[in-house]
């Protein structure tokens, strides 16, 4: 090392590199610096390692390693970054946790996985970790991190996120269309009524393990040997793709107006087999003018030699959502919320607790909401609800309908009119949901119950002195119970066991200072409580109701009672099965 290099490694580097220092000389037999470090113009020392592997197992189908193996350790100025691994060859390539066939990926989250206290040990350990189980043949094909478009970002500043959500036919080419949402989201589809910016979407014959470059040029190249064979000496395994790309290219550009940008979308094969790995790009708008020129004077059928293209011609990646249902899992997987997927819910009531109840469910991937209240927003319920300052003057309703379609596109909000919907609706649904704490609701709610219906019915309501507390009743389809016998039940039996007293409030009369009057003349009291109270309380009850909807069979028919951590002691949860049902 030359005493200006040393002199320029921050005070991070020179302490791993010290600490590696040590740890050659402890085992020389095993660890040795073949290269001492070098800094690049981000400020990044690079050094060569080489590591005596010849005492690692290998299996069959592991990787092969030779006795002694070297590496180019790169470390970053700052503690926050973990040192990398790179090889200057490619006998890597192919194998799990290898990006753009000659990087190790050792640390999948280096968020979690990286500890700065272990320092270089620690990161010599996670690179002979992963030697061992590439030789050992340990990594699961299902599980392990193999790398469709070589395991880096692709995406460039400024571009539009693209959102993937129709599988697409299967066809080698496809003409897909780009609707733009926003200027930040586009949505692909392939759907030909609906209008857009023309976009091919190409299936590739190979994965692209070293990525997919950053220029149309490199990027034509590596569609035509992806696997950098030639330069091996061996001939490519894929045939040339990149003239049936440029064919789909073109006949999209000639069909978008001039002054737009070309985007297309690969469909690059997962070495692990599945579904396609999708990755959208765009050329600048001067590119895809120039490739307009050419299809409107020569036609779409033209070859173009990627060595004669201009080299500075950027490729610009987007974001991709990718959102099919073949490769994407929801992140509530094996919730009780699961309860609702494709469900018809009625929420009755749209303030403190309906507001939020109805925000849940609808994340949680009920197929349809009605909504019914014709309350008007005014700010003093911004404390509590889920409102904002543009819906004051709009009804709760139409408001929360707003809100609940722009949550998602799939969702089928209705807003029923009058007081409750229409009879027959709701005793087809599948849930509804009483969150207006009226009588007279009640009242018509136990006419319901009596009714033949599909409909699971729960009232819920929660405390007047805090908040804190919440109730849901459950009428189970089938069940002979009312809301109102039910509650009946739940509280003769709570009121008469002390070790329920938290929940005594719900069922006595409010207390002097139990309510609050929010403004100053005819205002209505109302109940103490804020919006972190109210989202939480619902959000529990939600909870309970998924956990109903899931069970399998009848539904069992009672009363929960719900507490918060802050409320004061008592069991934060308690189930009284209905009197008459004897199945829970």
């Amino acid at each position: 090392m030359s005493r200006r290099n040393r002199a320029t490694l921050s005070a991070w580097q020179k302490h791993l590199f010290d600490e590696l220092r040590s740890l050659a000389r402890e085992h020389p037999s095993d660890v040795r610096i073949v290269e001492q470090p070098r800094l690049d113009s981000d400020g990044d020392a690079t050094l060569r390692l080489r590591l005596h592997t010849a005492d690692i197992l290998h299996r069959p189908g592991g990787l092969g390693l030779g006795d002694d193996e070297e590496f180019i350790v790169k470390i970053r100025p700052s503690l926050f970054a973990p040192p990398s691994a790179e090889v200057d060859h490619t006998r890597f390539l192919g194998f799990p946790h290898v990006l753009q066939g000659q990087r190790l990926c050792i640390y999948l989250d280096p968020s979690r996985e990286w500890r700065p206290s272990a320092g270089m040990a620690g990161f010599l350990s996670r690179l002979w970790d992963w030697l061992t189980d590439a030789a050992g043949g340990a990594f699961d094909p299902s599980t392990a991190m193999y790398h469709a478009v070589g395991g880096v970002l692709h995406h460039a500043d400024d571009t539009p996120t693209i959102v993937v959500r129709e599988p697409g036919p299967p066809k080698r080419q496809q003409i897909a269309r780009l609707v733009a949402r926003s200027p930040h989201r586009y949505d692909l589809t392939y759907s030909t009524d609906r209008d857009g910016h023309r976009t091919p979407v190409f299936v590739l014959a190979r994965d692209l393990p070293f990525g997919a470059a950053s220029t149309f040029a490199l990027f034509l190249t590596l569609l035509d040997d992806p696997h950098l064979d030639r330069a091996e000496g061996r001939p490519p395994e894929v045939s040339p793709q990149s003239p049936a790309f440029l064919t789909s290219l073109l006949a999209s550009a000639l069909r978008n107006p001039d002054g737009t940008e070309q985007y297309f979308v690969l469909a690059v094969p997962h070495p692990a087999g599945g579904p396609h790995h999708l990755l959208g790009g765009r050329l600048p708008a001067t590119t895809a003018d120039a490739l307009r020129r050419l299809a409107k004077k020569h036609g779409t059928a033209v070859n173009l030699d990627p060595a004669i293209i201009n080299a500075d011609i950027p490729i610009e990646w987007c974001n991709m959502s990718d959102e099919r249902q073949e490769v994407t899992t929801r992140r509530d997987d094996n919730r009780p919320v699961n309860g609702f997927q494709g469900r018809a819910v009625h929420i009755w009531g749209c303030g403190g607790l309906g507001s939020w109840l109805a925000e849940f469910i609808a994340r949680a991937g009920a197929s349809a909401i009605t909504v019914c209240d014709r309350g008007t927003i005014t700010g003093g319920l911004l404390v509590r609800q889920n409102y904002t300052e543009a819906d004051i003057g709009q009804t709760k309703a139409d408001a929360l309908a707003t809100r609940l379609r722009a949550i998602r596109d799939d969702l089928t909000v209705t807003v029923a009119e009058g007081s409750v919907p229409d009879p027959a609706v709701s005793l087809s649904a599948d849930l509804i949901i009483d969150a207006t704490v009226s009588h007279s609701i009640t009242t018509y709610l136990d006419t319901l119950a009596g009714e033949d219906r599909t409909a699971l019915i729960a009232q819920v309501a929660t405390d007047a002195r805090t908040g804190s507390l919440g109730i849901a009743n459950i009428c189970a389809p089938g069940d002979t119970c009312t809301p109102s016998e039910l509650d009946d039940q739940a509280g003769r039996s709570v009121l008469a066991d002390g070790g329920l007293e938290l929940y005594h409030r719900l069922w006595e009369d409010a207390a002097e200072g139990d309510e609050l009057t929010p403004t100053r003349g005819c205002s209505v009291p109302t109940f103490h409580g804020s919006a972190a109270d109210l989202a939480a309380v619902a959000a529990t009850l939600v909870n309970m109701i998924g956990l109903h909807l899931q069970q399998a069979g009848a539904p069992v028919s009672g009363t929960h009672l719900i507490a918060l951590p802050h409320a004061p002691a008592g069991p934060r949860h308690h189930f009284l099965p209905a009197a008459s049902d004897t199945r829970g």
